[in-house]
């Protein structure tokens, strides 16, 4: 009997002899194609300039050279932390190249942040475009770490030139993404180079995304979704990437109308904003619009389709798995659905319809100092990994998401652990206690809301100000309530599905 994944093969194409994970790692790939055209644009930037795979190449040996030179080895971690740009995408490449782990940090984060990620982290260097980050990340790390711009280290830097270049194989890390439970404690998940190089294929294959391709990339390069699916799918099917510093509707509008862009790929909120905006309707001139990171409402898919002449199609990730499921390509689009699991993935509901995981792209374990770990709350005895979201399944196997199991917030495609808001705004002189819950939101998908309990008179503008300082803006309470006393049951936690 053929896998549920084979629906999103291409025809002719034998389940049977799939194999997601040959040439080791997506690099490699990425160089076969760049090898047969060399002259021809793969990346283009801020502002407007095109680099070519010949280009991106040779500078990214180089740098991931450099990185050896200056001391670096195969598994050390270096912290990435800068907004999108073509630099930042070369320093991504040079780190994987050089058998190193790429440690993504949104640039946004507040000093506090920052450090209790490189703490977690424990990288061997910093790849930074603001020198008083890196000074955090010194502080924290202390003043062996080695903290470059992004460019790296300079050329001649150490006395090392034999640095291995693309050495790393299928098993080795590549990239260590930091997740956490309601405890709000940082917990990294340690993805491979197998894990990326699967996942890119799987979603290759699914939206039958070719060298013609090309994307407009909007998403931040910090997330699993715009650099676990936007750059990695792009690498390895040998597509193009037009980068945006962010989402402007204008400016989406303006570059699907001027033609070349095939693809778009966007989280609930940004099509929303473009609905809003009267410009969802030049999305029409694309070949596949994606959406992801959070559920997208039955209303917003109906909108969209009728402006757009194409639904979007919705699809499943995590950090720890890169892609799981997506809605077929050619077949129905169910909204409210996030369709069949991609080629690869094996998935099944458990008792409760908790949904659960395995294949190529699932990562091995959670990172710890003594290696790998695999907690039992993670990892069923039997090897399935433990999502901590419930489903169900259609009559058509297709998958509907209906809740989580564990307390995460998603707003705006980020993740949000409400412990973390919690413990900032209790800093705050007169708040007793605070539960932060997610709200239904059309804008957000959830919208992060805190219940307050005061001991006296409390400005709800001053209590959001006063977060903005200690959390990134999507962290930051949308409304703030008061209330006498929280629910709680009989052991003392608190209710949240009373607020």
């Amino acid at each position: 009997m053929a896998p549920a994944w084979s629906e999103h093969l291409p025809a002719g194409l034998d389940a049977s002899s799939l194999d997601l994970t040959a040439g080791q790692n997506l690099i490699a790939v990425a160089a076969s194609h760049w090898r047969r055209e060399p002259a021809r644009p793969v990346l283009q930037d801020l502002d407007g300039t095109w680099i070519s795979g010949e280009q991106l190449a040779g500078e990214t040996s180089e740098h991931a050279r450099r990185l050896g030179a200056a001391g670096l080895i195969p598994g050390d971690r270096v912290v990435l932390c800068a907004g999108t740009s073509a630099a930042l995408v070369g320093a991504y490449l040079a780190v994987l190249r050089a058998g190193l782990v790429a440690v993504p940090v949104n640039p946004s984060y507040t000093r506090p942040e920052v450090q209790r990620l490189v703490a977690a982290a424990r990288p061997a260097a910093a790849l930074v475009e603001d020198d008083e980050v890196g000074n955090w990340i010194t502080e924290t790390a202390g003043p062996d770490l080695k903290v470059w711009g992004l460019g790296g280290p300079v050329s001649g830097a150490g006395s090392r030139t034999d640095h291995p270049v693309d050495a790393a194989g299928g098993p080795d890390p590549a990239l260590l993404l930091f997740t956490s439970g309601t405890t709000g404690t940082p917990k990294g998940a340690l993805l491979s180079h197998g894990n990326l190089l699967s996942s890119a294929r799987a979603v290759g294959l699914a939206w039958r995304w070719t060298e013609d391709d090309r994307l407009l990339l909007v998403l931040p390069l910090f997330h699993m979704h715009g650099l676990g699916v936007g750059i990695n799918g792009s690498l390895v099917s040998g597509g193009q990437v037009v980068l945006r510093p962010g989402f402007d509707a204008s400016d989406v509008a303006d570059r699907c109308r001027s033609g070349g862009v095939s693809m778009f790929f966007g989280v609930p909120a940004i099509y929303q904003r473009l609905l809003a905006a009267g410009r969802a309707e030049r999305l029409s001139e694309l070949r596949l619009i994606v959406s992801g990171s959070a559920p997208l409402a039955v209303a917003q898919s109906d909108a969209l389709a009728d402006v757009c002449g194409q639904r979007p199609l919705e699809r499943y990730g995590m950090t720890e798995t890169v892609m799981l499921t997506s809605n077929p390509l050619a077949g129905p689009r169910k909204p409210g659905r996030v369709g069949l699991p991609l080629p690869g993935v094996e998935l099944r509901l458990a008792a409760g319809g908790e949904v659960q995981v395995r294949g190529p792209n699932v990562l091995a374990g959670y990172d710890s100092p003594d290696g790998p770990s695999r907690p039992e709350d993670a990892f069923t005895r039997d090897g399935w990994f433990r999502t901590g979201d419930l489903g169900e399944l259609d009559d058509d196997g297709h998958l509907g998401l209906v809740g989580r199991s564990k307390e995460l917030i998603i707003t705006g495609g980020f993740n949000v652990y409400p412990r973390e808001v919690e413990e900032a705004l209790a800093e705050f002189p007169g708040v007793r206690e605070a539960a932060v819950v997610g709200r239904p939101s059309p804008d957000w998908g959830e919208a992060v809301t805190a219940v307050v309990v005061t001991d006296g008179p409390v400005d709800p503008a001053d209590l959001r100000n006063f977060a903005a300082q200690r959390l990134a803006p999507y962290k930051v309470p949308k409304a703030v309530e008061f209330v006498d006393q929280l629910p709680r049951n009989s052991l003392g936690k608190v209710l949240r599905h009373e607020l």
